[in-house]
């Protein structure tokens, strides 16, 4: 059985794969910090949970429409014109099974072989991926640590020309926690106004800021036509394994999502629709909660790991990720991992399972327990020092 060569771009999610070896060590009796998956370590809230199990008993168990239930498309049209201050409708929108089928979809729907998307690296791998099942030349631009890990603009500048179809945002980013600044996407803005690009704007972790709200490219007057908004409900709710997200753009693009949808999905789960409305249209004290807890966190966890030796840390200003400098270690990122979890119990990601600009990084995600998060630095601590 040869598979096709389009399968030679697929890569995987390391997280899993580190997972996966965790609990193997786990299974030999061994105790593992775990901070290499990226999901919340909160449940998901009791109203929303709720609004599933009466949606159930009311029979919201069969096909609903590819694009999404109308009401909650309505709510979703509201919730994004609201928080990005632009106006768009629910014929803008549409529901998938997580946020990954809009980075999918509008890329198998507009971009061609031969052209050209660049994206940010270290940056989510699935990004790639993409791209190349497409046909694509991937283009990464590296994320500068000295600018916050946003894009070195004239790196960016120099790598548009003719076959450049699509740039891919993402603020706050996965893996560094870094925000692009607003006259970062201002100079973004310019630099694509008048070029046949469409900016795909990765926002999944908008609402998981800790200080200046994440500006979003779409508020640029000319830009919310030419952007795809992705969000969801994973990361802000903690519904990780409901699986919905949903892609704000143009009415031509959505006909073309719900073509792929119908032949790829059919729809998306009908409660967990309704869920969906519960989510957005009831209370948001426990996602506040949630955020709260993780600024916590964050401040407690980087001052740790900037007092190891060789370590030194930005402080993330959004999503649940630390993304620590280790250079003056003498370690390459994939040993140190390896070597961490193997030998300290530390369970983390390899900079470089986001690209080759990751190098000299690892990522911990501090969707962990205060004090599991304080043990991990004092476990690193010992095995840099032994």
């Amino acid at each position: 059985m040869k598979l096709a060569k389009r399968m030679d771009h697929i890569l995987v999610e390391s997280a899993f794969e580190v997972l996966v070896k965790a609990r193997a060590l786990e299974a030999q009796g061994r105790n593992v910090i775990h901070l290499e998956i990226g999901e919340p370590d909160f449940d998901t809230p009791a109203h929303i949970r709720e609004a599933a199990k009466q949606a159930l008993d009311e029979g919201y168990t069969h096909y609903g429409p590819t694009q999404g239930q109308p009401e909650l498309r309505e709510v979703i049209a509201k919730h994004i014109s609201e928080t990005r201050d632009i106006s768009v409708g629910p014929e803008n929108v549409c529901v998938v099974p997580g946020g990954k089928p809009i980075i999918f979809f509008p890329i198998l729907a507009m971009i061609e072989e031969g052209d050209e998307v660049i994206y940010p690296n270290p940056g989510f791998p699935i990004y790639e991926s993409m791209i190349g099942v497409a046909g694509a030349k991937p283009v990464p631009i590296p994320l500068v640590e000295e600018r916050g890990f946003s894009f070195d603009l004239n790196v960016l500048k120099d790598s548009l020309n003719d076959r450049t179809k699509m740039i891919i945002l993402n603020s706050p980013q996965n893996p560094t926690g870094g925000l692009i600044p607003k006259e970062d996407i201002e100079a973004i803005a310019e630099m694509v106004r008048d070029r046949d690009i469409t900016i795909l704007s990765d926002e999944i972790y908008s609402r998981i800021i800790y200080g200046e709200s994440p500006y979003s490219i779409s508020n640029i007057p000319g830009m919310l036509e030419k952007t795809i908004i992705l969000d969801g409900f994973s990361k802000i709710y903690a519904m990780t394994g409901w699986r919905m997200g949903y892609g704000v753009m143009q009415p031509p693009l959505v006909d073309a999502v719900n073509k792929l949808m119908v032949n790829c999905n059919s729809c998306t789960a009908s409660f967990t629709q309704r869920a969906g409305i519960a989510a957005l249209t009831g209370p948001q004290d426990e996602s506040e909660k949630m955020v709260a807890e993780f600024k916590r966190r964050r401040d407690a966890f980087v001052a740790g790991l900037n007092g190891l030796p060789g370590v030194s840390c930005a402080l993330p200003q959004g999503a649940f990720y630390a993304f620590p400098n280790i250079k003056e270690t003498g370690f390459k990122a994939d040993d140190l991992a390896n070597r961490l979890l193997q030998e300290a119990g530390v369970a983390g990601l390899s900079g470089t399972a986001f690209g080759a600009y990751g190098e000299g990084y690892i990522r911990l995600s501090y969707a962990n327990s205060l004090e599991n998060l304080m043990e991990a630095v004092e476990r690193i601590r010992k095995f840099l020092t032994k």
